[in-house]
């Protein structure tokens, strides 16, 4: 049977507040193409053991709910190790996004703790957008439009999509640095590593959320619809 599996962030107590959310997200992926059902899988039970059994043809990462200081590190190697021994398409999004970036750039297996990266702190008299959030710190919250590098507007995810593709954005941290072997494949004015791609695998890594996309912006939607359709190509 064709499977996805659906990576969430949620911690324990917060799981029976967020479930509509990550719900409402698998249906969209499924609208989107992704190969049904789309099994949600907390992200501490999604082990080597269980994902090869699962056998899924698509993988998405979610975002988070909470800072990552409030999150144990052991919890995410599981998971990570997965990761680094397959071949499955995988798109991380958001917390995911920023989870991959710190997995690619140091050793977790080496690392007590992990903290927020935030884009930049708020300038005098700019909004703040999300007053129950780290409401001292920049945000990029509603839809923007991306600046596709040369790599990105000839990728097969973005290509045809114009110069600056509008996708939704939630979010205060960013990726500080490309991790070795990814490509950048997009920004915005505030945050560089919008979007970025593994050289060797089909494995992307999105700052935005395209499953946030809207009648006005489907732009995330194509973008899912591409990924799904590679993933099953595979």
């Amino acid at each position: 049977m064709e499977l996805s599996v659906y990576v969430t962030f949620a911690q324990r107590d917060e799981r029976r507040d967020l479930a509509w959310k990550f719900t409402g997200h698998a249906q969209r992926f499924e609208a989107a193409g992704a190969p049904a059902p789309c099994l949600q899988v907390p992200y501490w039970e999604a082990t080597p053991e269980l994902m090869r059994r699962l056998a899924p043809q698509a993988v998405v990462l979610s975002g988070f709910g909470r800072s990552f200081e409030q999150y144990h590190v052991p919890d995410f190697l599981p998971l990570l190790s997965w990761l680094d021994s397959t071949t499955t398409p995988v798109l991380a999004l958001c917390g995911g996004h920023q989870l991959l970036g710190n997995h690619y750039t140091q050793d977790l297996r080496e690392t007590a703790q992990l903290f927020d990266q935030p884009i930049r702190r708020l300038r005098p008299g700019e909004p703040v957008t999300n007053p129950d959030y780290h409401p001292g710190h920049f945000m990029e919250r509603g839809f923007y439009s991306l600046n596709l590098t040369e790599d990105g507007a000839s990728d097969p995810l973005f290509q045809g999509l114009g110069e600056h593709p509008q996708v939704y954005e939630s979010h205060y941290c960013e990726v500080k640095q490309l991790p070795p072997g990814f490509r950048l494949l997009a920004s915005t004015e505030e945050c560089r590593i919008q979007a970025m791609r593994r050289d060797d695998r089909l494995l992307y890594s999105f700052q935005f959320h395209p499953e946030d996309y809207s009648d006005t912006f489907p732009a995330g939607r194509i973008l899912l619809e591409r990924f799904f359709d590679l993933a099953k190509s595979c």
